[in-house]
């Protein structure tokens, strides 16, 4: 089970065991995690669930697709070099360890 941490802007961090093939947006939410409101459901149609990921991770994780990155671009929070929404990252056991960072609202 691939343990995953969110540090939200104010530097808390939320920590959360997560089941493998799960979306870290429907995790987020099971965590209670603020700023990830996940609006759409995962329909990748809202942009509430934007995270950066973690430079040390971003290689693993990889790019947002065409159609995540145009909704990146409508996010309320400024996109970051590493913007993914949480809805499109899937867990798995690579990602194990996974740091991904809630920007303010």
């Amino acid at each position: 089970m691939p343990h995953i941490t969110w540090i939200l802007a104010d530097g808390r961090r939320i920590d959360a065991d997560v089941l493998e093939g799960e979306h870290l947006m429907a995790a987020a939410c099971s965590a209670r995690v603020p700023g990830i409101d996940g609006d759409c459901g995962g329909c990748l149609s809202c942009g509430t669930c934007h995270v950066v990921v973690d430079a040390a991770w971003a290689a693993q994780v990889g790019p947002p697709d065409g159609n995540e990155s145009a909704m990146l671009d409508a996010a309320a929070s400024a996109r970051q070099p590493h913007s993914r929404l949480s809805c499109q990252i899937t867990a798995s056991a690579a990602l194990d360890g996974l740091v991904l960072h809630v920007p303010a609202a």
